[in-house]
């Protein structure tokens, strides 16, 4: 290659450090704003295709990595964490221009951590499944917001869900008693509970038509406890099971391990680890409170684990045998668990996946 550099990510501007293999020049500096458009431009003035660069896992990745490859240059996407293991111990202080300087100096050496990236029809999934959560965390706030301000004045106990229109009537009878101001927070509350509530729908239709046409999403469906939606959100958020070799690594890709020990006293042992997807831990743990119900095949696993550990300890136990499961369909499906969704493909016989 003719240029080979490292690209420092941030909202404000991209810190680029790139060396010129033809003259041996090494150079550095700053593109801002960090748009597409002024991205765009520095490549175009590089004057060469024969370029490749490398950026961190970050926010803002895909922009950077669209026009690189629109460009007709090469790119590779780094593992955050990988990346900063690699830089070890601070001796200096930790710069922008420093972070992008070991970044070209993995790609010269041949040394970076890759990420996978995900085809596009991946990723829109992922944004689906994270914007499906987004609603409906906010909405809890909401509700949660009505709650405390009902207790506040000593009013009497609401209904736990405040989406349906009976238990609605119900809040508004209750805010009558209230002061001006707080009954007008409280009906604010609900209109924007009824916006999100519609906001969600369509989101969750989406999904669920990936669950129903994607193979791999659908495949995963054999397990108990995954539908059409949870099974969207595992299979795009799990993504290609190959590059885990094994599927104890696919727990690790969850943050649903253990934590143990770490020698630089960061880390408290005996909790979870929550360094992975937050999108796919709820979906995994959606799926797997199913195992408490009778006719589940881990209900036993279930109940043992609930005798000496409580509810929740045991729920989580279950998802960790629910990735694995997931991991092991999945790498069997080959490329075929990374296809597009497509109505036309008929629903494959699953009752044989134990």
């Amino acid at each position: 290659m003719a240029i080979v550099g490292g690209l420092d990510l941030h909202r404000g501007q991209i810190t680029y450090d790139y060396v010129d293999t033809a003259m041996g020049e090494v150079h550095a500096g700053r593109i801002a704003p960090a748009n597409r458009d002024t991205f765009r431009e520095f490549l175009a003035e590089l004057d060469t295709p024969d370029a490749e660069f490398v950026v961190e896992g970050c926010t803002g990745w895909w922009f950077v990595c669209d026009e690189l490859a629109a460009a007709g240059m090469g790119f590779h996407v780094g593992d955050p964490a990988e990346v900063a293991n690699l830089r070890g111990r601070k001796k200096r202080a930790k710069t922008d221009r420093a972070d992008a300087r070991l970044l070209r100096q993995l790609l010269v050496e041949d040394r970076v951590p890759e990420s996978w990236i995900p085809p596009l029809h991946v990723l829109e999934t992922r944004a689906l499944g994270r914007l499906y959560l987004d609603l409906i965390a906010a909405r809890n706030a909401w509700a949660q917001r009505i709650h405390a301000t009902a207790f506040h004045h000593g009013a009497p106990v609401l209904p736990g869900d405040l989406t349906t229109a009976d238990h609605q009537d119900v809040v508004v009878e209750v805010a009558e008693s209230l002061p001006v101001v707080n009954r007008h927070a409280i009906e604010t509350a609900l209109r924007l509970i009824n916006e999100m509530s519609n906001e969600l729908d369509p989101v969750r239709r989406q999904l669920k038509w990936v669950g129903r046409h994607q193979p791999g999403a659908r495949a995963i469906q054999a397990i108990y406890g995954i539908g059409e939606l949870t099974g969207a959100i595992i299979w795009a958020e799990l993504g290609d099971c190959r590059r885990f070799s094994s599927s104890r690594r696919a727990v690790r890709h969850t943050g649903l391990d253990i934590t143990v020990h770490d020698s630089d006293g960061k880390r408290s042992a005996g909790r979870l680890a929550r360094q992975g997807p937050g999108a796919l831990r709820w979906a995994l743990y959606e799926s797997a409170q199913t195992a408490s119900h009778r006719a589940a095949p881990d209900h036993a696993y279930y109940r043992d684990k609930k005798a000496t550990k409580g509810h929740k300890i045991a729920v989580l136990s279950v998802a960790r045998k629910i990735v694995r499961r997931c991991h092991h369909i999945l790498v069997d499906l080959d490329d075929t668990a990374l296809e597009p969704p497509t109505s036309r493909l008929p629903r494959p016989d699953l009752s044989t996946v134990a």
